[in-house]
C-alpha cells in the first residue's frame, strides 16, 4: 500500500515557527516514542537551531521501555535534552521543569551576568499532528496558568501562558506536519493512527504490522491472540485467520471477516494491550 500524507498547512506553520523562533529561548518538542523518527518533522531543527532543544518521547508507556532508553541515548547524543513522558496521565511532567533549567543553563547565566533577574524562559511547543501536543500543554499548564498579554515585539493576536515564575509558552505554536519520502514513514504513522483509517487499506495495514510484529514481538502477539501451534502462524495472513477465529470475527454463513480482524489488531496496537512497541530504532535511520 502507498501511504499518502498531505502537508497543505506545512507552508503556514513553517512562516508562523520562523516568525516567533527569535522570542523564544527554548523549543520543546514532542514526538511519539513508537516511531521517534517518522513522529518528527526535520525542519525543526533548522528552525530551532542555536536555540535550546528539549524533545519529549510522548506516550512512551506504550513504547517498549528497551527502546525508549536506546532512543533516549540518541538524542541525548545528538545534543538534545530529553524525557519520557504521558501527557494524558502526568508521568514525567514534573522533571520537565529541572530540564529547562539544564537545557537554559546558559542563558539563565548570561541574563545573571547582564543583571537581568526573574525572566522566565520563554518556550514554543511543537509536535506533528496527534502526537499529544495539546494534551502536553493542558497537562503541564494545568488550570493555574495565566496569559500575560500582548508583549512588544510580538504579533498581535499572540499570547504567553505564564507557567510559573520560571517558564512562559507561547500558546500560538503552530503545528508542523511530518516531511517524508520513505513508505516507511508513512506506513508507521498510519500503524499509530496519525492518518485518517477512512483513506487506508485496513486488512493490507494490519498485514504490514502484523509482519514486523512477528519478526520483533511475536511473544507478545501470540500471547495477545493465544497462539498455540506456533508454527501456523508465522504468516501475516495465517495470524489474520488466527484471529479471526480467537475473536469470532466472521460474516454471515462462518466467512471470516479479515477487514474486523484487521481492525481489532491495530486497535489492540494503538491501545498498548499487545504489549509495549517500538516500531522503529535508531539503527533503521540512513546515515545523515
Amino acid at each position: 500500500m502507498n501511504y499518502q500524507w498531505y502537508p497543505g498547512h506545512m507552508t503556514k506553520a513553517k512562516r508562523m515557527m520562523q516568525e516567533n523562533i527569535g522570542l523564544i529561548d527554548l523549543v520543546i518538542e514532542l514526538v511519539d516514542a513508537r516511531i521517534p523518527f517518522s513522529s518528527r518533522n526535520p525542519d525543526i531543527d533548522e528552525l530551532g537551531k542555536n536555540k535550546a532543544r528539549l524533545i519529549l518521547l510522548n506516550k512512551s508507556d506504550l513504547a517498549d521501555p528497551k527502546a525508549n532508553q536506546i532512543w533516549m541515548d540518541y538524542f541525548k547524543n545528538k545534543g538534545f535534552h530529553v524525557l519520557e513522558i504521558n501527557a494524558k496521565t502526568g508521568q514525567g511532567l514534573k522533571a520537565i521543569q529541572g530540564m529547562v533549567k539544564e537545557a537554559c543553563r546558559e542563558k539563565i547565566e548570561r541574563d545573571r551576568k547582564r543583571g537581568i533577574k526573574n525572566r522566565p524562559v520563554r518556550a514554543i511547543v511543537v509536535g506533528i499532528p496527534n502526537v499529544g501536543k495539546s494534551t502536553f500543554i493542558n497537562s503541564f499548564a494545568g488550570k493555574a496558568c495565566t496569559k500575560t498579554g500582548n508583549k512588544p515585539g510580538v504579533t498581535k493576536g499572540k499570547q504567553w501562558i505564564r507557567l510559573n515564575k520560571e517558564l512562559e509558552l507561547l500558546d500560538t505554536p503552530g503545528i508542523l506536519w511530518p516531511k517524508f519520502e520513505s513508505e516507511e514513514v508513512g506506513r508507521n504513522l498510519a500503524f499509530i493512527g496519525s492518518m485518517n483509517d477512512e483513506i487506508l487499506q485496513m486488512t493490507e495495514l494490519a498485514m504490514d504490522l502484523t509482519e514486523y510484529l512477528l519478526q520483533h514481538y511475536q511473544t507478545q502477539l501470540f500471547t495477545r491472540y493465544q497462539v498455540e501451534d506456533e508454527g501456523q502462524s508465522r504468516t501475516p495472513a495465517l495470524m489474520l485467520e488466527h484471529i479471526c477465529e480467537n475473536r469470532k470475527c466472521y460474516k454471515k454463513g462462518q466467512e471470516p471477516d479479515y477487514e474486523k480482524a484487521a481492525s481489532v489488531l491495530v486497535d489492540d496496537f494503538r491501545s498498548g494491550r499487545i504489549g509495549r512497541i517500538t516500531l522503529e530504532m535508531p539503527g533503521d535511520i540512513a546515515p545523515e
